[in-house]
C-alpha cells in the first residue's frame, strides 16, 4: 500500500497531542464517510467507537475528503486529538480489532506542527473503474461499476481533457454541495483500457460534492458515442448541471490517494485499490506532485 514499508513498532509510544491514521474501507455497507442519524451506519460512527475504546476516551475524528455512500477508500487519511499515549502497533492493531471487518487501519504517526487531516491537503486523487462487458459483475458487485455498452476509453480520455486546469465546475456539481466556490483546479485526468475494465484516475485540488460522479458520467456518454468528445468542453462552460447527464453510481469510485507537504511526514501510497494496482505502472501508481497549491482555508474556530 505504501511507497516505503512503515513498521507496526511496539517500543515508540505516540499521542498525548494530535494523531493521524491511514486508513481503507469498502464503502459498500456504509451511507458515507459522515456520521448520521442513530441506526445508520457511517464509516465515521463506527471509527470513533473503535478509535474510542483504545484511547479510553470519545474521539473526534476529522477526515481528509468526505466519501459518499457506496464510495470507497484505499487510502483515506483522519486525525484525532488525545492525551493518551499508545504504541504505534497498538493504535492499529487494537482499533482494528474493535472496528468493522470493512474498515482497516494501515499506519499510525504523530502529527507535526499544526497538521490538519482536511486543511492541510493540498490534492485528492479518485479513481473510478468501469467493469464494460455486457454481462454483469458477480463477485465485484458494487466494489466496480458496470456499463454494458462498449466504451471508447481513447474518446473518453480525449474528452477529459478539457476538464484539466482552473475551472468553474457547476456542470459538474450536485445540486445540495455545500462548497462556498464551484472553483477548482484538475491537475491530471486520464482514462485507459485494461481488459473489460475503464479506470477514469483524476486528481485536484480539491472535488465539489458528486463532481467525479458527474464527470465519469457524461464521459460514459461519449464513450458509448451518445455525444462526441468536444462535448464534454461545452458542457464546462455552460455552467450548467442540467446539461451533464446522470450522475455514475458510487460503484467503482475510490479515494486513493491524499497529498501533504511532506514536513508532515505522512507516508505516500501506492495507488490502489489493491486490485487494480498491476494494471499501472509503477511510475502510474506513485503520488503526482501538486502543481497547483490552494490549500482550503481554515476556519477561525477550526480545531
Amino acid at each position: 500500500m505504501f511507497l516505503e514499508p512503515q513498521a507496526l513498532t511496539a517500543d515508540t509510544p505516540i499521542g498525548n497531542g494530535r494523531v493521524a491514521l491511514v486508513l481503507e474501507y469498502d464503502g459498500r455497507e456504509f451511507h458515507g464517510w459522515q456520521q448520521q442519524k442513530s441506526g445508520i451506519r457511517a464509516v465515521q460512527q463506527q471509527l470513533a467507537k473503535a478509535a474510542s475504546k483504545v484511547a479510553d476516551h470519545d474521539v473526534e475524528l476529522v477526515c481528509a475528503g468526505r466519501t459518499d455512500a457506496g464510495v470507497h477508500a484505499s487510502y483515506q487519511l483522519v486525525h484525532f486529538d488525545t492525551p493518551s499515549l499508545r504504541t504505534i502497533r497498538s493504535w492499529v492493531m487494537g482499533i482494528n480489532t474493535a472496528s468493522p471487518f470493512d474498515i482497516s487501519i494501515r499506519w499510525a504517526g504523530q502529527c507535526q506542527g499544526d497538521f490538519h487531516a482536511r486543511f492541510s491537503a493540498v490534492y485528492r486523487r479518485y479513481r473510478y473503474i468501469i467493469y464494460n462487458n455486457p454481462v454483469r459483475p458477480s463477485i465485484q458487485r458494487g466494489q466496480v461499476s458496470w456499463n454494458f455498452r462498449p466504451l471508447n476509453a481513447e474518446n473518453m480520455h480525449q474528452a477529459a481533457q478539457a476538464l484539466v486546469g482552473e475551472h468553474d465546475f457547476s456542470a459538474f456539481r450536485a445540486a445540495g454541495c455545500q462548497s462556498h466556490s464551484p472553483i477548482r483546479f484538475v491537475q491530471n485526468i486520464s482514462v485507459m483500457r485494461k481488459g473489460d475494465y475503464l479506470v477514469i484516475d483524476v486528481q485536484a485540488n480539491a472535488f465539489l460534492h458528486h463532481m467525479v460522479r458527474n464527470i465519469a458520467g457524461a464521459l460514459m456518454a461519449v464513450g458509448c458515442q451518445e455525444q462526441v468528445p468536444d462535448w464534454i468542453g461545452q458542457v464546462l462552460a455552460t455552467k450548467d448541471r442540467r446539461q451533464a447527464g446522470v450522475t455514475a453510481p458510487p460503484d467503482g469510485l475510490y479515494l486513493v490517494d491524499v497529498g501533504y507537504p511532506a514536513e508532515f511526514g505522512i507516508p505516500q501510497p501506492s495507488c490502489g485499490p489493491a486490485f487494480a494496482e498491476p494494471w499501472f505502472s509503477a511510475k502510474q501508481n506513485r503520488p503526482v506532485s501538486a502543481t497547483h497549491i490552494h490549500r482550503k482555508q481554515r476556519p477561525s474556530n477550526c480545531g
